[in-house]
């Protein structure tokens, strides 16, 4: 059998299985790169340490820097206090509520990105979604597509679009300006969807909206001391992950330096005999760490073989020399791959690909910057960003986000299933990746 179809087997049998939810994704994942590097499709030296085919650590260490400070900013009260504030302003009505945490979310994630967000917005679902006695199932998907909406906003939203940003020389002024009007168009037509499917059946008891309106959102802080402490450093760390590229400094270097900092000041509060502070740790949800290093390696498998970059090719070069085919077939392609697979590994392959296509395109430009700012491969970024990022909400393991509010959600007792997600979040794409065909026809194609 050759290394191609080995590949394809051992991604296509992991992903029929987690579909199915018999076997615990997380274990299904790491049996697959197991069997990835046992059969040789790719080597241990490369799922541990190559850049292209292995475990992506920057990703894998910003998620447990991030959630180390999770852990220590959920003792001080903040998500409670956040809950109540939302819940209030919106009249403790659920829509309502429903709406403004989507639209916090969404601006979050274009501020910040979109995985920090998640870890910070789901403990404030689930603590007013408990007050108001409602299923916070519908919230936390809810959240999770809006975080993809928002993050494709910046170029600080998504990481594919900090790849797509260094490979095409864009600022973060011209994310902002192409994709920041259309991220918020489809937000708001993602809203007004969200009338015709929850508005009419989500209800609250009256004595229920009537104790949360008379709630003190300060009696759930413990110690205001804490938590100013906390609100000033995370606040740091916000501004570290603002610069950081001016700080020569990865996201992942900031969150763990931040994870660090909160520890030493959640251990400076307790007694030192306690040694509760490394229960920040074992709180880390593990088992979804390890659901990203077993993908990665699958997905690397497949990025090894060249069918990541074989599926890439065939979307430009079946339209090659038709701006319009072209920049809708990466829309697209890129969509519905990234809605199935990991898609940073599969903008790292179309990255090249529009470039070596630029560069037959047009031979006699030998400066960087003016080659890939060309008026026939310009729209070709703008398509891979949007169809990257806002596939992610395709299905429950498209974007990074999409797993870790699933699995915060089966930790607080709501399971949320492959199919209970697709039923929601594959319409939302279709519809999201449809706007956008029209949006970049009249910006770039007409």
């Amino acid at each position: 059998m050759s290394s191609v179809s080995l590949a394809l087997l051992i991604f296509g049998i992991c992903y029929l299985v987690i579909m199915t939810e018999r076997i615990h994704k997380t274990i299904v994942a790491l049996f697959g790169a197991a069997v990835m590097i046992g059969l040789g499709v790719v080597s241990q030296e490369e799922a541990f340490y190559s850049h292209d085919f292995g475990i992506d650590y920057g990703v894998v260490f910003l998620l447990i820097g991030m959630m180390v400070i999770v852990n220590i900013v959920r003792e001080t009260g903040l998500f409670e206090v956040l809950a109540i504030w939302a819940a209030q302003k919106a009249d403790a009505k659920p829509f309502r509520l429903l709406v403004l945490l989507a639209l916090l979310t969404a601006g979050l994630s274009a501020i910040i990105d979109n995985v920090t967000t998640v870890l910070l917005m789901a403990p404030v679902t689930l603590a007013i979604t408990k007050r108001l006695e409602l299923n916070p199932i519908a919230f936390l998907i809810t959240e999770a597509l809006a975080s993809n909406i928002g993050g494709t906003a910046t170029l600080v939203g998504d990481p594919p679009n900090i790849m797509i940003a260094s490979k095409a020389v864009l600022s973060y002024l011209n994310f902002l300006a192409v994709l920041g009007p259309i991220s918020v168009g489809i937000m708001a037509l993602f809203v007004a969807a969200l009338w015709f499917i929850f508005g009419r059946t989500m209800t609250v008891s009256p004595h229920l909206r009537t104790a949360v309106l008379g709630l003190n959102s300060w009696e759930a802080v413990p110690d205001r001391l804490f938590l100013y402490r906390c609100l000033w450093l995370l606040g740091i760390v916000n501004v570290g992950f603002g610069v950081h590229s001016l700080l020569h400094l990865e996201p992942a270097t900031i969150a763990l330096l931040g994870a660090s900092l909160f520890m030493l000041l959640g251990h400076a509060r307790r007694k030192p005999e306690d040694g509760e502070e490394l229960s920040y740790l074992t709180d880390v949800e593990w088992k979804t760490i390890f659901f990203f290093i077993g993908l990665f390696v699958l997905v690397g498998g497949l990025v090894k073989v060249g069918v990541i970059r074989f599926l890439a090719h065939q979307l430009v070069e079946m339209t090659q020399g038709n701006l319009a085919g072209s920049t809708m077939a990466v829309l697209w392609g890129s969509a519905f791959l990234s809605a199935f697979v990991d898609n940073i590994p599969y903008v790292a392959a179309m990255n090249p690909l529009i470039v070596d296509l630029a560069r037959s395109l047009h031979p006699e430009i030998t400066d960087y910057a003016t080659l890939v700012h060309q008026p026939d491969i310009l729209p070709l970024w703008w398509a891979l960003a949007l169809g990257a990022c806002l596939g992610g909400n395709g299905t429950i393991i498209g974007a990074s986000a999409n797993v870790l509010i699933v699995d915060m959600a089966r930790k607080a007792g709501y399971p949320i299933s492959f199919w209970q997600f697709f039923r929601f979040g594959f319409p939302v794409m279709l519809g999201s990746v449809l706007i956008s065909s029209v949006y970049l026809w009249f910006l770039f194609l007409r």
